[in-house]
């Protein structure tokens, strides 16, 4: 409830004199708040905000207008009755009888006080009105508490009804004599004439009832009838012949219903069609019986299609722990791929800047020693980052087809030595098998971790066996059905439980000691194995041994014959480089290599700053661009770039291969993180092959100088 609806607020017309000032003065004295109105049509527009009761002078409405007081007085509600204080003028002359008569009659709750008054009688007065304006405002909450609870019983005997209405059972309430008082119409449809069965003559044998052994029941013993007497009675079943002349089951109970001192005063009946249920029941008895001899018949036919279930069973847990799994890694693998995307940004710059310190500083062996400590460091976190982006199959794999019986051959001495003499090496291979499409390299990297964690859970010795073969895969694995080629790595060492057994594969994980193992080995084969198109599957058996299988996709195309390596560092005459990267720190050590082989290079940190160099005429040799930039990317500079110079070499450096299919694939890529042999390498054969084309000039609208403060020689 609102302030303006519990006001006790005084309000005061008094226009002329110091009435209205002394009458608010002693009212604030004692708490009661008061506001004066300058006249009549101000106190109307107050009376909505609130109030408690009036203080009117007399000669302020003898001759007023107070048609809009008088409708607001008669427009209140029906607990309202506001009182009204006016102070009269001296004198008691008998004309003023009927004036007092009239304000009286218009006002309604009208209080009399002659001026001169004491102080006391104004308090005095105010405060007993006000006494009985909180009555009203409490008649007014007991009318409204009321109206709920009316308003609740009302929307709850709506309910009930709905739901007496609308019971799938009948219901019906009866009086001490078995009279029905309630029922719904499921309830008369059982009982047309309302008289529950019970009471209806003895001759009417609509209603046949049967005790627990199966004997006819009197009509002193139907659930109604004992109800009444004060039992509890629970679903005794009956035949019940229909109008029709048909028959169904039904199922009666009865409840006593006792009033405050214990006593009966009538009874709820409940019925209950069980025809469909009885017809079930009999139907299901007479298939029962008919098939109990065809159950001995194919006992023996229904035990193998059991167990063909259950092997069914069997095969679907394995696939949807498979799937788990995969979720499971796919998941950890977003996550890894994207924090290896970042790291190699890092190392980029450590691995730069290292290189171009080691130029800078004088020979000494103290600082020899440390810069290789910080160059191998870095280097391992560059391996590292690759494990983590094959787990998260986001490695750049450059697939071809592979002799992997002759890439097997070729790695036996690494193996062995590898191992060490302790571990017996063998290498099985067919006479024929297909080959494969796979990176050679990737693979050799990934039998070299299994053969590392062979040799680590072998600290006695043992033997490690590497085999070909093909071999089908099961149908969780998505590959096509049939025989797939196999390598498969097995070792003789401790094995692992099925606790470590199933976190193998997770990166990070490793049963080694610390310093021992980066917990990626596995990791990187799983990632390799499912990126190539292929399926990985691991099982260990504790004190016997690991198995790795690898299924491989084959080739459509022949082995390559090898080409003669190329050139370490091809030469190529210095040009003008232009570098985008949106990371300042990268853009900076790659400037600096750069700029350190010679060459002159411009630095934008944007596709559109860079598009507005292209457009300044400033003459421009190589585009270096970083691929994974906000507004635009690295392809989509490329192609802007080629619409204005469309022989100008493009050069994409890129953490991982995260490019759509199709995107990007002509363009030269440059792994991140680089060294500055391999950023020389790759801009000199783009030079070198861009200095035999003629050349275009920049589509634009004229020259624009390039700021100083970006170009770096």
């Amino acid at each position: 409830m609102s302030g303006a609806e519990t006001t006790e607020r005084a309000l005061i017309l008094a226009p002329r004199g110091r009435d209205a000032a002394v009458a608010s003065a002693l009212l604030s004295e004692v708490g009661i708040a008061a506001q004066s109105c300058p006249d009549l049509q101000t106190l109307c527009r107050a009376l909505d905000d609130g109030v408690g009761l009036l203080i009117l002078v007399e000669e302020a409405v003898r001759t007023a207008d107070l048609q809009g007081l008088v409708a607001w007085i008669g427009a209140q509600p029906p607990w309202s009755d506001l009182p009204v204080v006016l102070l009269t003028m001296r004198g008691d002359g008998a004309e003023r009888t009927p004036e007092a008569t009239r304000l009286t009659e218009l006002l309604g709750n009208v209080t009399f006080i002659e001026r001169p008054f004491h102080p006391t009688t104004l308090i005095s007065v105010v405060r007993t009105c006000l006494r009985g304006r909180r009555r009203q405002y409490e008649a007014r909450a007991h009318l409204a508490e009321r109206d709920r609870l009316l308003a609740d019983l009302a929307s709850e005997r709506a309910r009930f009804a709905t739901l007496i209405e609308h019971l799938p059972v009948g219901v019906s309430l009866m009086d001490r004599d078995g009279r029905i008082m309630l029922c719904n119409p499921a309830f008369e449809r059982f009982v047309p004439e309302a008289a529950i069965p019970s009471r209806q003559p003895n001759d009417d044998h609509s209603w046949i009832g049967y005790d627990d052994q199966g004997r006819i029941l009197t009509q002193d013993q139907f659930p109604g009838a004992r109800a009444l007497r004060g039992e509890m009675v629970h679903g005794v079943e009956f035949t019940y012949r229909l109008p029709d002349g048909s028959t169904t089951w039904t199922r009666v109970s009865g409840v006593p219903v006792r009033d405050g001192t214990g006593q009966v005063v009538g009874a709820l009946a409940v019925i209950v069609d069980i025809g469909a249920q009885k017809a079930a029941q009999e139907a299901l008895q007479r298939l029962t019986t008919t098939l109990e001899a065809t159950v001995q018949e194919r006992t023996h036919e229904l035990e193998a299609t059991l167990e063909r279930l259950r092997a069914e069973m069997r095969d679907r847990e394995r696939a949807e722990e498979q799937l788990r799994q995969t979720q499971k890694l796919e998941t950890l693998g977003q996550l890894t791929g994207g924090v290896a995307h970042d790291f190699n940004n890092l190392l980029m710059a450590v691995i730069g800047n290292l290189e171009l310190l080691r130029k800078r500083l004088p020979d000494d062996p103290t600082t020899e020693r440390l810069f290789d400590g910080a160059m191998q460091g870095a280097q391992r976190g560059a391996t590292l980052t690759q494990r983590l982006l094959a787990f998260a199959r986001r490695q750049d794999l450059q697939p071809q087809a592979v002799d992997l019986a002759g890439l097997l051959e070729g790695m036996r001495t690494l193996l062995e030595r590898s191992v060490g003499p302790r571990v017996v090496v063998r290498i099985e291979t067919p006479a024929v098998l297909p080959p494969i499409l796979i990176d050679p390299n990737q693979l050799e990297l990934a039998i070299l971790n299994l053969a590392i964690n062979a040799r680590d859970a072998m600290p006695d010795g043992g033997t490690l066996t590497v085999s070909l073969d093909e071999a089908p895969v099961s149908v969780a694995s998505g590959l096509p059905p049939g025989a797939h080629p196999r390598l498969c790595v097995q070792d003789t060492g401790t094995g692992m439980d099925a606790q470590t057994l199933a976190r193998a594969i997770e990166p990070f994980f490793s049963t080694k000691g610390i310093g021992k193992g980066t917990g990626l080995g596995l990791s990187m084969v799983h990632g390799l194995a499912v990126q190539s198109g292929g399926a990985f599957r691991l099982s260990s058996v504790p004190g016997e041994g690991t198995l790795v299988e690898l299924w491989l996709p084959k080739a459509t195309t022949p082995v390559q014959a090898a080409e003669a390596p190329a050139a370490t560092v091809v030469d190529a005459s210095p040009g003008f480089v232009l570098v985008v990267d949106d990371d300042a720190l990268i853009a900076m050590s790659t400037v600096d290599m750069l700029a350190d082989l010679g060459h002159t290079v411009v630095e934008a940190n944007s596709g559109s700053e860079a598009l507005e160099i292209l457009r300044s005429g400033q003459p421009i040799d190589l585009l270096l661009t970083d691929y994974a930039m906000p507004g635009m990317t690295g392809v989509e500079l490329a192609r802007a770039a080629r619409a204005l110079a469309p022989d100008l070499p493009v050069l994409l450096a890129t953490g991982y291969a995260d490019l759509p299919d199709g995107i990007g694939a002509d363009l030269p890529r440059l792994a991140k993180p680089y060294t500055q042999t391999q950023l020389a390498m790759a801009t000199s054969r783009l030079l070198t092959k861009a200095a035999g084309a003629p050349a275009h000039p920049v589509q634009g609208d004229g020259p624009h100088p390039v700021p100083r403060a970006r170009l770096h020689r």
